[in-house]
């Protein structure tokens, strides 16, 4: 029984695409085209980069040279991980194009992208960094936090305004 629902739940989303795909324009076409193919080339960057940061961590592991306190160490396998996962968020935010849940550009999403970058590079900076740098790449950090928070609290304002009505 589930079986039959699943198929017959995946004709009825595959008429509904072709009738989707109808109704663009041609440039909204090549729009969908770019973001299936970005996704597809992001995917394979992330299996990759995961394969490494395995091999990496197998590695450090095999030759007991994993000591998480160590910093270069904790800068090199958190600064891996952060990069996956800006990549990821990358890939989240290309699915949604590819479902037509959103315009090509998200500022949100850019501004949480660019946030996890920073918090990147506090990763791994390294300890003898100048108070100058550090303090610059606070002040975007906080620029960008705020802007994320406006971004959110009008999402959240227009969904209750939405409920609403």
């Amino acid at each position: 029984m589930d079986e039959e629902h699943d198929i017959a739940l995946s004709e009825a989303t595959t008429r509904r695409r072709r009738r989707t795909w109808a109704m663009m324009t041609a440039y909204e076409r090549f729009e969908q085209v770019v973001a299936v193919v970005l996704s597809i080339v992001i995917a394979i960057i992330v299996v990759v980069a995961l394969a490494q940061l395995v091999r990496f961590v197998i590695l450090l592991l095999l030759t007991d040279s994993l000591n998480p306190l160590a910093h270069e160490t904790f800068q090199t396998v958190f600064g891996m991980i952060m990069t996956l996962l800006i990549a990821l968020e990358f890939k989240h935010s290309i699915i949604k194009v590819v479902v037509r849940k959103d315009s090509i550009i998200q500022v949100k999403t850019v501004v949480l992208i660019a946030l996890i970058a920073l918090a990147r590079k506090f990763v791994i900076l390294d300890v003898d960094a100048s108070p100058a740098k550090i303090a610059a790449l606070a002040g975007a950090l906080l620029a960008l936090g705020v802007v994320y928070w406006l971004l959110r609290e009008r999402d959240d304002h227009a969904a209750e305004t939405e409920v609403e009505n």
